[in-house]
């Protein structure tokens, strides 16, 4: 029998955990809108190790289905430990994980039994971090449910986002600069098996050459990037721009992130043989903002 195609995370990343306490857990939410805990994180934040034999999902197995908890376990909790949820981050591979509404499910049942004081010792500080855990969620939970009933939600995302823009996109349009070396358009046109024009002549590229940019650097730089590059930066009455789109960076955040971006991508570009081939590879390695990312199976 083949093996159950995981799910995508859509939502969530490695740098921006779920904060309980003076906890962290990476937290994402899958393509069936399924809100998952990853597995070795929610154990270490249970403050249990994950054991020499079987792996961490097989140590929380044999906790819940001790004699001193399972009594208090309620529902389908044990079924649903041993049935982590395999899943696809949005940086690749395969992780374990688990539905975030067992890690509440559990603590309840772990504090039930720390007050009929059945718990052994070596229990009593899994007991404590889950007291930690439970009172994060109080906290997590009365925040999320006034944002969501004023509507405050929606705004605290726009804000975030034209705090960002602000951060990445300069008001006054920079100096000249040469942003983009030679070296990334003898890669493009070499992929695209177009020659590539005579070196006094690269300040007239044919239009088309900043369509190619902006689906390759632009939208994926950042969430709204282009959009407010093309807003600020509008066409001209004769079609063109005023000014090339990396005068409006900001020399803190702006520039150093497409400079960065710009050096791993001709990277990228020179291990290629054409241009499906690099733009496929960079769909998973930076995918366009707010797009479905591939997933490499046939690799």
């Amino acid at each position: 029998m083949a093996e159950k195609k995981p799910l995508k995370a859509m939502f969530g990343e490695p740098d921006h955990p779920l904060e309980l306490g003076n906890l962290e857990i990476e937290a994402y939410v899958l393509e069936d809108e399924t809100r998952v805990l990853v597995q070795g994180e929610m154990i270490r934040a249970l403050g249990m190790s994950h054991g020499s034999a079987g792996g961490g999902g097989d140590r929380l197995a044999s906790f819940a289905a001790g004699q001193r908890i399972k009594p208090y376990i309620e529902g389908d909790l044990l079924e649903r430990i041993n049935n982590p949820i395999r899943f696809a981050p949005p940086s690749g591979g395969r992780a374990l994980g688990y539905e975030a509404t067992i890690l509440a499910d559990l603590c309840e049942a772990v504090l039930t039994a720390r007050e009929a004081g059945v718990l052994q010792r070596q229990q009593l500080h899994i007991a404590k971090q889950c007291e930690i855990l439970m009172r994060g969620f109080a906290r997590v939970g009365i925040i999320a449910l006034i944002d969501e009933v004023t509507g405050f939600q929606e705004f605290r995302k726009r804000r975030a986002l034209r705090e960002f823009l602000d951060r990445f996109i300069t008001d006054e349009w920079a100096k000249w600069t040469k942003r983009f070396p030679d070296e990334f358009y003898e890669e493009m046109f070499r992929l695209k098996g177009k020659p590539y024009p005579p070196h006094k002549d690269s300040f007239k590229r044919p239009s088309y050459v900043g369509h190619w940019t902006n689906r390759i650097v632009y939208k994926r730089l950042g969430p709204g990037v282009l959009e407010e590059l093309r807003k600020q930066n509008p066409r001209l009455p004769s079609g063109k721009r005023a000014r090339t789109f990396h005068q409006y960076l900001t020399e803190d955040l702006g520039v150093p992130k497409l400079t960065e971006y710009l050096q791993k991508v001709i990277f990228l570009m020179k291990t290629c043989t054409s241009w499906d081939d690099f733009e496929r590879r960079l769909n998973r390695v930076a995918p366009i903002c707010g797009k479905t990312i591939e997933l490499p199976l046939d690799d």
